[in-house]
Parts: C-alpha cells; sequence; structure tokens
C-alpha cells in the first residue's frame, strides 16, 4: 500500500462518516455535527472528495436507486479502514508526543 497519510481534515471525516451507510448531504450533517460545526463540508469539497475516494478504492457505492432520485449511500471498503487506521495511529502519535514534552500545558 503506498503511503497515504497525512490525510487532509475533510477525508478523515468523511472516511469516518461513512463506517456505515450514508448519502452526501448526511456525510455533510455528521461531520459538522462531529465537529460542532467546526468543519462545513461545502457540496462541491465533498462530492469532489468523494470521487477521489471512490477511484482510490477507499470508498465504495453501497447504494443507489436508479428509478428514481434516491441518493448514493457511500460506505467505507477495506482498504479505506486500513487507511484510516493508519492516520489515527499518527495522530495519536502526534498527541502523545506533544503530551510528553508538555506542549500546551499551564506550568
Amino acid at each position: 500500500m503506498e503511503k497515504n497519510t497525512p490525510l487532509t481534515e475533510a477525508l478523515f471525516y468523511i472516511l469516518l462518516a461513512v463506517r456505515k451507510p450514508n448519502h452526501g448531504y448526511g456525510i455533510i450533517q455528521e461531520v459538522e455535527e462531529l465537529t460542532d460545526g467546526r468543519v462545513v463540508l461545502g457540496a462541491g469539497t465533498l462530492y469532489g472528495a468523494i470521487q477521489s475516494l471512490v477511484k482510490k478504492g477507499w470508498i465504495r457505492i453501497y447504494s443507489q436507486d436508479t428509478d428514481s432520485r434516491k441518493k448514493k449511500e457511500y460506505l467505507i471498503t477495506e482498504e479505506g479502514q486500513s487507511v484510516f487506521k493508519e492516520e489515527k495511529l499518527r495522530l495519536e502519535e502526534l498527541l502523545k508526543n506533544a503530551e510528553l514534552m508538555e506542549v500546551g500545558e499551564d506550568d
């Protein structure tokens, strides 16, 4: 597997939001809720990222109703889960090292 980290914050949260089947608007809502409104994904950003993630094989289309205007739902793949876990470990290491150095803590 190629070196996939660090992920952008948007990609990290999109992968987190598709741990269960989710559609575009649901992803936007979940990311906004998870970050208390700090991260708000625009439709252009989201759908560009989704296309990239599908192309990389990190997420897949879970369901699509072609007879109606039902939205596509997306789901993280095993490869996407692996990339996400790798990034989570990288972020945990950053936090651990910052805590060891007492960066940002009052004396």
